[in-house]
């Protein structure tokens, strides 16, 4: 050592011609190996950190990590990218306009919020996200959630407040709150820097949450599909009742909305399972079914005259932009609870469909600055009615499909939305809200398809089938946000069980070698004389002592009982009768990841009661933080413990010891 690197020495076995190596080199023990190396415990404290941290911020720096779009912009190929980008726009354009609509009235505000959405927090989060293939938006998922936050706090009539004054809250005013709301609970995420936190969301949790998702969204359009009026059912259970209450007025269905949805689906399955895969063999645009079904659906009930029919329609679209408004502030102090839980599933959405386009394109994600960029989007939206962002599925792939290579094409879709909303508008006023459950209902065949992942998460265990259970029903019986929450106690629960969970194993020698592996599975393997090495996977804490101690004892096959009555005799010679000839104990402690005060303490225990057998106890191979916890835990009293730097040198060491 000493900044000395040794060759290894190698020749050929002529048997095998196989390389062999030589080391020529001490016995090296823990202490020697981290005073060579100039080893730093880890001991910072929390403002050190910081204060470090801070010293090297640049202000430059910054503001290029806040604008990703500064790094790409300048050396964008406008030969090798622009065309691509304005076909990719176009098409998004063109997903939008249905896409906007529908998901606008599922929100339970109008449909040109949905369109909205498309231009005012897509142009910001192509200034500050980092993701380029990614398409924002309006959600299912996302749109039902807000749905329910507009039906808990949305007030019909004007209803009296604490002091008397009348209240009253529009679903618009009650979206813009949320959005805002989400907005800030998602920027204190990326100051927290809890980029990280969507990986907690396991994927059999956000498997049956998008599912049960999409059956509340089914059954929240079934009634325009009907052509019929139910109640509107608030808290648990509410998909029960709606559905009780949607039997009960099938009498009086609305025959023109019903054969016509029924139309529009068969229309729109056909198109897609059919036509387009078709299509697309033949040109890279992909056919619009979703819009030609809108476009024809207003001409058809037009000139049919559908609103005389009681068809409902969607009504008056305004023209032009919103005005710029503050939400109630008043608001957000009751819809921060809900906008938690949008806040997360929004941005778990966003990460994965982000991470999974940077890794087919070979780019990064910052997922802080996904954070922010998330955040600050959902604020400016705020201001132009929109309701909380996020990324579409179907829309992200189609615009990865056709070309798109950066957030350029969300410029020109924007663009083009923009236009529609000047103009173009008014066409739209006598669409059928038929129509669009139709569109929304065809949608989500790819969110219950998915369901056929349970397959998978059985063969992964028991506890991602729990999980995904847990959160379907949960979500379907209860409600979404409570539903939510008790997938995630459950997917952490399973997380705590997995990480408490534990394997152990007896270690011999491959041919005399300096290679261990597991007794059990490696028949040929050679124990190692008088020597028992033991290797455990898992953390070692007050929860796993006991387990770890007594995986120990049944893997070298010693009765604590007996080492109990032979410690109370003073009977040493008759307690290593019990071990048949066996006198080194090693502990491998490579997989041990995590090692606590509780922890030393049961080695502790366990080298005393070596000690009453004449077994010597060594540990080898720890990594950095749990040699640190052994340290801290020797000058508490415990141990004293001899620690090898690998299990070769440990085996080597241990046979010299009770060779001399």
């Amino acid at each position: 050592m000493n900044g000395d690197y040794t060759k290894p020495k190698f020749e050929k076995n002529e048997k095998t011609g196989m390389p062999r190596y030589i080391i020529d080199r001490d016995v090296y023990l823990q202490e020697k190996v981290i005073k060579e190396t100039q080893y730093t415990a880890r001991d910072k404290s929390l403002l050190v950190t910081i204060k470090d941290n801070f010293s090297q911020w640049k202000i430059c720096a910054a503001i290029l990590s806040l604008f990703p779009f500064i790094n790409w912009i300048p050396t964008y190929p406008v030969k090798k990218y622009l065309v691509g980008d304005i076909f990719a726009g176009i098409t998004v354009a063109v997903m939008h306009i249905p896409q906007g609509m529908a998901y606008g009235i599922l929100a339970g505000v109008t449909a040109n919020v949905g369109l909205y959405m498309a231009f005012f927090p897509t142009l910001m989060y192509v200034l500050l996200g980092t993701s380029r293939h990614i398409s924002m938006g309006t959600f299912a998922v996302i749109s039902l959630m807000t749905l329910k936050v507009v039906q808990t706090y949305a007030t019909v009539e004007p209803s009296p407040s604490a002091d008397g004054s009348i209240v009253e809250f529009t679903p618009i005013e009650v979206v813009t709150a949320t959005a805002m709301c989400v907005g800030f609970i998602l920027i204190i995420m990326a100051i927290l820097r809890l980029g990280t936190l969507s990986t907690l969301l396991s994927d059999s949790l956000v498997n049956g949450f998008t599912t049960a998702a999409a059956v509340h969204v089914i059954v929240s359009q079934l009634k325009d599909v009907l052509g019929v009026s139910v109640p509107k059912h608030k808290g648990a259970f509410k998909i029960i009742y709606t559905i009780i209450d949607l039997g009960k007025a099938t009498p009086n269905t609305n025959l023109t909305s019903f054969l016509f949805s029924l139309g529009l689906i068969l229309f729109m399955v056909i198109m897609n399972e059919y036509v387009k895969p078709w299509l697309s063999k033949k040109c890279r645009f992909p056919l619009p079914a979703e819009l030609i079904a809108v476009v024809g659906g207003t001409l058809i009930s037009k000139y049919a005259d559908f609103k005389s029919q009681n068809v409902k329609i969607i009504g008056d679209l305004p023209v032009g932009l919103p005005y710029p408004v503050i939400p109630r502030m008043e608001l957000i102090q009751l819809v921060w609870v809900d906008a938690i839980a949008i806040a997360i599933v929004s941005y778990s959405v966003v990460m994965s469909m982000s991470l999974t386009f940077a890794k087919k394109h070979q780019y990064e994600v910052s997922a802080n600055q996904e954070l922010f960029a998330m955040g600050v989007s959902n604020i400016f939206g705020s201001f132009f009615s929109c309701i909380p962002l996020a990324c579409s599925l179907s829309r992200s792939l189609i615009q990865e499909q056709t070309g798109g290579m950066t957030q350029i094409a969300s410029v020109i879709s924007a663009s083009l939305i923009l236009i529609i909303l000047l103009w173009i508008g008014p066409f739209f006023e006598t669409l059928p809200r038929c129509v669009l459950a139709g569109i929304i209902i065809v949608a989500l065949k790819g969110m219950f398809t998915q369901a056929a992942q349970l397959k998978k998460f059985a063969r992964q265990g028991k506890l991602e089938v729990c999980t995904w259970i847990c959160t379907f029903l949960g979500v379907i019986l209860i409600d979404i946000d409570i539903g939510l929450f008790i997938g995630i106690c459950v997917s952490f629960l399973a997380l705590y069980i997995k990480g408490w969970r534990s394997s152990c194993a007896l270690l011999g020698s491959v041919s005399g070698s300096n290679i261990y592996v597991d007794l059990n599975y490696h028949k040929a393997a050679i124990p190692i004389p008088y020597t028992k090495i033991f290797h455990y996977q898992g953390s070692l804490n007050f929860a796993t002592r006991n387990a770890f101690k007594k995986s120990l004892y049944g893997a070298i096959d010693v009765d604590h009982r007996k080492i109990r009555r032979a410690s109370l005799i003073g009977d040493k010679n008759g307690g290593s009768k019990l071990l048949n000839d066996f006198r080194i104990l090693i502990i491998d402690l490579s997989s041990m990841w995590h090692l606590d005060v509780a922890g030393s303490a049961i080695l502790t225990e366990i080298l005393k009661e070596m000690q009453l057998l004449n077994v010597k106890v060594y540990l080898a191979n720890p990594m950095d933080r749990v040699y640190d916890t052994l340290v801290h835990s020797m000058a508490l009293g415990e141990g004293p413990f001899e620690i090898l730097p690998t299990l070769h040198d440990a085996v080597l060491y241990a046979r010299s010891i009770d060779n001399s």
